[in-house]
């Protein structure tokens, strides 16, 4: 049989590591894999030759802001950055858009802006916050992948924060719906005001390590007294590693991730007044980053995702960082950012496609339901082909997203994202993603995507 597509490569990462392999494709899903000089027949070959092959990345952390705060960033700005920087299917989170996603209604809206303005594949997170617990199982039935809470302000007053008593009603409800509770976690009670100032240290000040450590330790005691399976986000400060590792080891369903930030930028390099910077919890020092790391190799931190939070740039740089919106944008940089220092730190493309591919979808369901995450037969021919020796040097003028406004400016990164295929085909008809029930994949579908 013909397939519509052939991709071969020297490098292509299976699951199994590294391997010359020839990947056939066939009605938008992965039909075959064999041998590099293998014999497929297909409509299509494409030699990649010493390029990389890899998954499309699973980016489970961005913030659309459409509609409502669009000109912050939109779906067909979010989405085309996403398809440029090797990432096919990306999950929305609940704020900033307006309305936030805190109920059906509200998730309808979402999907009525996004829909036929997202060029890869695209789901929604719910959201729980003070007074919606009731319209959090209808949320779930509606399809949303999993809900979010701030422990703390965050930054936006239609998504206010939980206490305690409802972050552990939120997570009772969410174990009976078999869901995820994502949390950010940073303790309001460690939080102080930043000054009005220009210089990056007075605002990590007001952002100690302490606070997020306080939180992850609440979060954790929350999963432990409900059974809820819970996922924090955006981890900052590596102290708090120990207590997910020692939960991890007491059989606590508790999972992490972090973010290109935080594994590639150091505090003591941020220039004064340079709020592209700002982001909250927040970028903190070397010696820091050198434990996330080695958090995130011993699976401490299960995935890496971008935690894109862009704003205009009146909003995003005021010169002082107790005004400055905070949030980072590099959806489309991702994995040129953490190849560039996973391979200064002797790591290969394998680990990086399992922290911002396999482990992402694992996370939100997508490997069962959709096929996403690894290149294997029966899986969506969502593909990436990736440069690995290229330089680049990054200028926000050529970035997609909506503001070109980004800490990275001017850095020399290695790695180049060349070409991106969304089941098969180049990005631009992605779907609505909906949470579903895991389901067997066939491997030689008729038609269509999973």
């Amino acid at each position: 049989m013909t397939f519509d597509l052939v991709l071969r490569s020297r490098r292509a990462v299976l699951p199994a590591g590294e391997a010359p392999a020839a990947v056939g494709v066939r009605a938008g899903r992965i039909a075959a894999i064999g041998g590099y000089d293998d014999f497929l027949p297909a409509a299509q070959t494409v030699d990649l030759a010493d390029d990389a092959l890899l998954p499309g990345l699973v980016d489970t952390h961005v913030h659309i802001n459409e509609p409502g705060r669009t000109e912050w960033e939109g779906f067909a700005t979010a989405t085309a950055s996403a398809a440029a920087g090797g990432v096919t299917t990306l999950i929305d989170m609940p704020l900033n858009s307006l309305p936030p996603t805190v109920d059906a209604a509200a998730l309808d809206v979402k999907r009525a802006a996004a829909s036929g303005h997202c060029a890869v594949d695209t789901g929604f997170w719910g959201g729980a916050v003070p007074g919606n617990l009731g319209e959090l199982a209808a949320l779930h039935e509606a399809g949303a992948f999993g809900f979010k809470c701030f422990l703390s302000d965050s930054g936006v007053p239609e998504f206010p924060p939980l206490d305690q008593a409802g972050l552990l009603a939120a997570a009772r409800e969410i174990a009976r719906l078999g869901s995820v509770l994502l949390v950010h976690a940073e303790d309001p009670g460690a939080l102080t005001a930043a000054p009005d100032s220009p210089r990056y240290r007075d605002f990590l000040a007001s952002r100690p390590a302490r606070a997020e450590v306080d939180a992850v330790a609440r979060v954790i005691e929350a999963a432990e007294k409900t059974g809820a399976r819970v996922h924090i986000l955006h981890l900052s400060a590596a102290g708090a590693a120990d207590l997910i590792a020692d939960a991890k080891a007491r059989g606590t369903a508790v999972t992490a991730e972090t973010c290109p930030h935080f594994l590639v930028l150091d505090a003591d390099e941020v220039p004064s007044g340079a709020t592209e910077f700002k982001c909250c919890p927040p970028i903190r020092d070397a010696g820091n980053r050198d434990r996330l790391w080695a958090a995130l190799a011993d699976g401490t931190i299960d995935c890496v995702v971008s935690d894109h939070s862009p704003a205009t740039e009146d909003l995003k740089r005021t010169g002082s960082f107790a005004t400055a919106w905070g949030g980072i944008s590099s959806l489309q940089l991702g994995l040129s950012l953490m190849w560039t220092e996973a391979r200064r730190r002797g790591y290969g493309l394998a680990e990086v496609t399992a922290w911002m591919s396999t482990a992402p979808a694992r996370l939100a369901g997508l490997d069962t339901t959709a096929g996403k995450g690894s290149i294997a037969v029966g899986n969506a021919a969502d593909l990436v082909r990736f440069v690995p020796g290229e330089t680049v040097t990054v200028d926000p003028l050529r970035l997609a997203h909506r503001n070109p406004v980004t800490p990275y400016a001017g850095r020399e990164l290695t790695g180049r994202v060349r070409s991106t295929w969304l089941a098969g085909a180049l990005p631009g008809a992605g779907r609505l993603l909906s949470r579903e029930p895991a389901r067997h994949l066939s491997p030689t579908p008729e038609s269509g995507r999973s």
